[in-house]
């Protein structure tokens, strides 16, 4: 059996023509590699770490989301019984400049705001539209 099937089948580096020597491709990231290439182990901790971390704030974002519209769909309910559209043009833009002005405060890429406030606005909408098909239903 050779080293690369007793770690799993396990992709081994691909040293291609890179200038550092470490162009690896479809290497996996964990202790197995730190183990067999050491030179490489305190980054390969570094990226652990930093995954953690990003495993953690994903964890955070979508607790936020789900309370975010847990609030749109209170708002849903709200413009339902008042009669009002699912949307709200005005309040769209309002939210697309703060946005696009929070990004740029955080030295995020406009792009992924804009990318972010389309989901959540489409989203929020078509929550709406099912919360209004649904009060409308029992009004009848």
């Amino acid at each position: 059996m050779s080293d690369n099937e007793s770690q799993g089948n396990r992709e081994t580096p691909d040293r291609g023509s890179s200038d550092d020597g470490h162009h690896w491709s479809g290497t996996i990231i964990d202790a197995v590699q730190a183990r067999a290439h050491p030179e490489t182990a305190d980054d390969i901790d570094h990226i652990e770490s930093l995954r953690r971390s990003v495993d953690a704030l994903d964890a955070e974002m979508i607790t936020l989301l789900a309370e975010r519209f847990r609030v749109t769909d209170a708002i849903g309910r709200l413009k339902a019984n008042a009669g009002f559209a699912p949307e709200d043009e005005q309040r769209e833009r309002e939210q697309a400049q703060r946005l696009r002005r929070l990004a740029q405060e955080c030295g995020l890429d406009g792009g992924i705001a804009r990318g972010y406030l389309l989901f959540v606005v489409d989203e929020a909408k078509r929550r709406h539209e099912r919360i209004s098909a649904a009060e409308g239903s029992r009004r009848e």
